[in-house]
């Protein structure tokens, strides 16, 4: 036994040299950063959707029942309370067994090392790495408190199946806090650590039974509960209801978290850094800081509060999944924002859509062809001249330079009435209007918006018919009505405020609204609106409603079809057509985009 001792130390002590630059240098621990869930609530504070790769609910040390501490030191480390970090006389118990049977397998590590191998080191069973660990768990124990050393620790432990912490493992695998929880359910779940593939509920239920009934006579043994009252213990029948993530509203979530990222950048001072970046490169820098803090803000755990109406969101789904299923390939996106408040209220990002996938309410970027209008000509005229919608205008052929417009159909009219020329989606008197404000002026106007995709080339005659480089998306045609409800503007959002695990407020929107258009052209062109509904390209919307106001638009070989328009409660934006640009000519008559218009416009 001596010899074997003294063979097993020498041995230690040629490989501790091997490490002596590393261990002469002063160790820092800091904590490391651990991935929390993301939390979306909707409009009532209900949970609707969550993130995670790693399920965590990290607790205080007081709120983690003095039974479940007792669990893990009488079972895992019974001097945890007096030693430095690690435990001589098990130490040697375990040297003494490892050199007898030539192995490396018996274990004598304290809760402080298993927190240190957690945190720092690699799981690989080698002597060097041990010496590494226990001068580790020596620093860890001068820098911290043990109070500070437990709460790590069953925090921090692996209860399998991605789950980390005693108290994640309760609403994991039982479905409440860990204070709901018997002692009973304290001891099973405390079971799975040991070794978590063994012991893993789900697949080794009977296994994981056994460890915890080991658990129980372990405090039976060590007098912290009597012999009767671990019997009835482990007795007590053990029902699993194991957690499922829940992500409910993909198309609303899959917003939300794009919308984060935007909201940090607001705050944060990267939407004005990228703006004023000199040049491409200093703008990827900028995005790729960006995206660090998105993760780091990500990474400790936030709850999304936002506005989604689920019944309403639930409900728009079901019904243009349905209309679309009739029509092989056909695509949708819509929004719909609250007038009051300006805040989303649900999003329709594409067919059966599953999250993270492409999001055609506000990534897919497609002509806006006459919905466009309102914005870029009509507002601006009533804003920057004297003309009323009786006055008339040329609406026969015109060309400016090359460009020469021609009417829906190829159609020819004389003088029209500005509120004929509205109603009938006339586009020569457009272009002619536009001429009238100054391409530079209508632009200057169209800028008060979200509108991201125009460009210098938009600047042009074409765009008084929705003739863009790009496009725009549902989401900006949407938002951009919403300066009709009257004449003020704030850009809508799906986020009310962020807050991090412990109910901290880390970000909300604050703008301001702003007038954007006087209350003389938010009547007139409320009027106009509301002449398309009732005499326009427009009939066929029958929402019963006090006000409703919409245009439609069709862009160049009926590629795409669009609706906005506003009522009292909502403002919405509605396109269909299909990714891969088709003429749907053929479908027109069906007025599909007339009929989404018609649901997502009712109350639910």
């Amino acid at each position: 036994m001596i010899w074997i001792l003294y063979s097993f130390i020498h041995s230690e002590l040629l490989s501790a040299s091997s490490f002596q630059d590393d261990l002469a240098q002063s160790i820092q621990l800091s904590s490391p950063t651990l991935s929390s869930p993301v939390i979306l609530l909707d409009e009532h504070d209900h949970l609707f959707s969550e993130d995670y790769v790693e399920w965590r609910v990290p607790l205080p040390l007081q709120s983690i029942p003095l039974f479940v501490q007792e669990l893990f030191i009488q079972s895992e480390d019974v001097e945890f309370y007096n030693h430095v970090g690690f435990n001589f006389s098990a130490i040697f118990r375990a040297l003494f067994a490892n050199a007898s049977a030539n192995s490396k397998d018996q274990g004598a590590s304290t809760i402080t090392q298993q927190l240190v191998r957690l945190r720092y080191l690699s799981t690989e069973k080698t002597y060097e790495r041990k010496v590494i660990e226990l001068v580790y768990a020596y620093e860890m124990e001068k820098q911290s408190t043990k109070e500070e050393i437990l709460t790590n620790y069953l925090n921090e432990i692996y209860f399998s199946n991605q789950v980390y912490g005693i108290g994640a493992a309760a609403t994991y695998y039982f479905g409440k806090p860990l204070d709901q929880l018997t002692e009973a359910e304290l001891a099973f779940v405390s079971a799975i650590p040991n070794n978590p593939t063994i012991y893993n509920p789900l697949e080794h239920f009977e296994a994981t039974k056994k460890r915890q009934e080991l658990l129980i006579d372990v405090l039976v043994k060590k007098e912290k509960i009597s012999e009767d009252h671990g019997k009835t213990l482990k007795a007590e029948p053990i029902v699993l209801h194991t957690k499922t993530k829940k992500q409910l509203y993909p198309a609303y979530s899959t917003y939300v978290l794009e919308e984060l990222k935007k909201l940090i950048a607001n705050k944060e001072g990267y939407t004005e850094k990228m703006s004023t970046a000199q040049n491409e490169q200093q703008k990827l820098i900028f995005e790729n800081e960006l995206q660090s803090k998105v993760n780091e803000i990500i990474a400790q755990g936030v709850t999304i509060h936002t506005a989604l109406n689920p019944v309403k969101q639930q409900n728009d789904e079901k019904y243009i999944n349905q209309l679309l299923s009739k029509t092989p390939d056909l695509q949708a996106a819509s929004v719909v924002i609250n007038n009051d408040t300006r805040e989303i209220l649900s999003l329709y990002g594409g067919k059966d859509y599953k999250k993270f996938d492409f999001h055609r309410a506000y990534q897919a970027v497609r002509q806006p062809g006459s919905a466009l209008k309102p914005l870029l000509v009509y507002a601006p005229v009533f804003e920057t001249t004297t003309l009323t919608p009786n006055n008339t205008i040329n609406g026969g052929k015109l060309c400016i330079g090359n460009y020469c417009p021609k009417n829906y159909g190829g159609a020819v009219y004389g003088y029209v009435t500005i509120k004929q020329a509205f109603r009938l989606s006339h586009n020569t008197p457009a272009v002619r209007l536009l001429d009238t404000v100054g391409i530079d002026n209508a632009f200057a106007k169209l800028s008060q918006f979200q509108f991201s995709h125009i460009t210098k080339e938009d600047r042009s005659y074409a765009a008084a018919l929705g003739g863009l480089t790009n496009g725009v998306t549902v989401l900006e045609m949407a938002d951009g009505y919403t300066s009709f409800i009257n004449g003020m503007y704030k850009p809508a959002h799906a986020i009310r405020k962020v807050t991090d695990t412990s109910g901290t407020v880390l970000y909300e929107w604050n703008e301001e609204k702003t007038e954007v258009w006087s209350p003389k052209t938010v009547q007139t062109m409320r009027g106009l609106l509301a002449d398309v509904v009732q005499n326009g390209t427009g009939k066929g919307i029958t929402i019963s409603s006090p006000y409703l106001g919409a245009k439609t638009g069709t862009t160049n070989d009926f590629h795409d079809y669009w609706i906005a328009g506003l009522s009292d409660a909502y403002t919405s934006a509605v396109w269909i057509g299909y990714d891969m640009p088709q003429n749907m000519k053929r479908i027109e008559a069906k007025k599909i985009h007339h009929a989404i218009f018609n649901k997502i416009m009712t109350d639910e």
